[in-house]
């Protein structure tokens, strides 16, 4: 179950400090694509990411996309934000984490992933000790099996509230409906 616990939790990218994950020793930033950084039916990156991606690499973080989406799409989306990408990463499987960290050229304690889903982003990126940032989706709109798995996900978020490893608030914004 704790690998399933994100160590930080926000609404939206933007909302990530990061001057705080310099200070936790955090140079990488693994990022997930879909309902993370563009809703799952848009092929469209919102002005506001595009900034907050120029800003992090402006800061010296280095950057790679680590998804389970349509590669052609994956790679459309790399390009546009020029850096590197895992495609086709089976998350939570661990060797895509490992291979973005060699991208990346970080060790896992150097990095975190963001994304907004416990059951790939959290749970791959924890088993090998990246520290894990849970976002709430841009949108409802997803994969058909990714759907099914929010429920689940839902119920493990209101464990860890009642457990008090997460704020209530947690559960509260993901269950809020699109943003």
């Amino acid at each position: 179950m704790k690998l399933l616990l994100p160590k930080q939790v926000c609404n939206r990218v933007t909302d990530i400090n990061l001057a705080k994950l310099r200070k936790l020793g955090i140079s990488g930033l693994m990022l997930d694509l879909d309902n993370t950084l563009v809703r799952y039916d848009s092929e469209e990156l919102d002005q506001e990411f595009k900034a907050w991606i120029a800003k992090a690499k402006s800061e010296g973080f280095r950057i790679c996309l680590v998804s389970n989406g349509r590669p052609k799409r994956v790679m459309r989306f790399a390009r546009l934000m020029e850096i590197p990408a895992v495609i086709r990463a089976y998350k939570p499987k661990r060797s895509p984490f490992f291979q973005a960290l060699k991208l990346l050229d970080k060790a896992a304690s150097q990095v975190a992933m963001i994304g907004d889903q416990l059951f790939t982003d959290v749970l791959g990126a924890n088993r090998i000790g990246i520290h894990t940032i849970l976002i709430t989706p841009l949108g409802k709109k997803e994969f058909s099996t990714t759907r099914m798995v929010r429920k689940l996900e839902q119920r493990m978020l209101k464990r860890f509230v009642k457990k008090g490893l997460l704020a209530d608030e947690v559960v509260n914004q993901r269950s809020g409906g699109e943003q």
